[in-house]
């Protein structure tokens, strides 16, 4: 199972949070993330991330590019709506790219968590 974990600044202690509740289960698939997600969800979780570049500079569309290739499985993509984003159009098209290949996409932790188990759980059957 190939996840991407990418999160706005003010999201990221979320994600941290959420992938200290999954960590046994998320250390079983190969992860990949946008570079400071990917080094913080490292340090602080201890998980095996492959870290990209930032989103600002480049990461959302490596992820997009990795799914249109059919090397992504599911995106967990913890959004600030409240903040505009320099990057707005990278993150649009990356979750436009989950829509044409019908990639599951969480954008919040909530459906996040529901994607996550339900996953993981089809990912062990």
């Amino acid at each position: 199972m190939n996840i991407a974990l990418i999160a706005h600044d003010r999201k990221k202690d979320d994600m941290v949070a959420l992938a200290s509740g999954f960590a046994t289960a998320l250390s079983s698939c190969t992860l990949m993330a946008t570079g400071t997600t990917g080094g913080r969800l490292r340090n602080e979780v201890g998980l095996s991330v492959e870290c990209l570049l930032s989103g600002p500079l480049g990461g959302d569309l490596q992820i997009g590019a990795r799914l249109a290739e059919g090397g992504v499985d599911a995106v967990i993509f913890l959004r600030d709506p409240m903040t505009p984003q320099p990057h707005e159009p990278d993150i649009n098209a990356l979750v436009r790219a989950c829509d044409v290949h019908n990639i599951p996409c969480a954008t919040n932790v909530s459906s996040a968590r529901l994607l996550l188990t339900q996953l993981l759980r089809d990912h062990e059957d």
